[in-house]
């Protein structure tokens, strides 16, 4: 009897060494989330792939750029170019034209950022409680510019700005005005780029400005009524102090767009007339023309900076107080 127990306990025994032992939870967790983790970086790998070659790649080279003496000539040989620190951005600001482009984009974002702003919400606020009959149409109306190609919308207002055979002067000759020649006139040239802009983006601040004020709550607005509060109190002090999000977002938005236009006097003036309509994102696309690759990215970065500087402000003075 004993022999057998002893068997049997050998048995037992040679059966357990032959088996693996039982992963405990802590290992199991451990080996799923390396699971989970591999197929994180599997999933993401088209991006970063996209993201490195197309974006960051970029960034960096035209970083250097910026810093060294880079000529298209340099393209095929790009080790041979000589490093020269800050040369770029001080050859930059001796450059007259530069300040010119920078003048005319300043007066862009200082005249059409708040017209497009103070628009758009003026269109939502006409929109959520004034226009009652055919309010979808509106709202396409006022949208579709936002969604069509800035560059059919430039050449159609070239057209329609045609000194002799444009629409407008034509219909200014049938009350006698003599209509001026828009684009070749510099006291002209930029306003008309400044109310392009207006019109066209006006869409997009209407439709964030009108999910806001849809989303005030009502009683707000009745208790302020009963308090005795007007229409443009009750707009004052209970609407706008909740449409600080929405106005920050579009504002944001709306002036980084501003600082960088260019489709407009591309397509239009190509800067002219005697560079009245030079945006910076233009000087730097000439300068690449020209073959100054070291200066086009210097320029491109000092709009860099103020697209930082305008939108700290911007956060600043519309960002929520408590």
């Amino acid at each position: 009897m004993p022999t057998t127990t002893l068997a049997g306990q050998g048995a037992q025994e040679g059966d357990t060494v032959g088996k693996r032992p039982a992963a405990t939870p802590s290992l199991r967790r451990s080996t799923a989330r390396g699971r989970q983790t591999r197929a994180a970086w599997v999933l993401a790998a088209p991006f970063l792939a996209l993201f490195l070659a197309f974006m960051l790649l970029p960034v960096v080279w035209s970083t250097l750029m910026s810093l060294t003496d880079t000529q298209s000539a340099d393209l095929r040989t790009p080790l041979n170019v000589s490093f020269t620190g800050f040369d770029n951005y001080v050859r930059l600001f001796e450059d007259p034209q530069f300040f010119t482009a920078l003048r005319n984009t300043g007066v862009f974002v200082l005249v059409a950022l708040p017209l497009t702003l103070a628009a758009g919400l003026a269109a939502a606020v006409a929109l959520d409680s004034g226009i009652r009959r055919f309010r979808a149409l509106f709202r396409v109306g006022f949208y579709l510019p936002v969604i069509t190609s800035i560059v059919a919308v430039a050449v159609v207002w070239k057209t329609l700005l045609e000194p002799h055979a444009g629409l407008v002067n034509t219909v200014l000759a049938w009350f006698g005005i003599d209509g001026p020649a828009w684009l070749a006139d510099t006291r002209f040239a930029l306003p008309v780029m400044i109310v392009l802009a207006v019109w066209r983006n006006l869409g997009t601040v209407m439709i964030i400005m009108l999910a806001g004020l849809q989303s005030v709550p009502q009683s707000l607005m009745e208790a302020a009524e009963l308090d005795g509060a007007g229409a443009w109190q009750r707009f004052w002090r209970v609407t706008f102090p909740l449409l600080r999000p929405a106005l920050l977002l579009t504002a944001v938005t709306t002036g980084i767009g501003y600082l960088q236009f260019f489709d407009e006097p591309f397509v239009m003036t190509d800067g002219g007339p005697l560079d009245s309509t030079l945006s910076a994102t233009l000087y730097a696309y000439k300068q690449f023309g020209n073959g100054n690759y070291g200066i086009a990215s210097a320029a491109g970065y000092v709009v860099f900076v103020l697209i930082i500087a305008l939108t700290v402000l911007q956060f600043r003075m519309l960002r929520d107080k408590d």
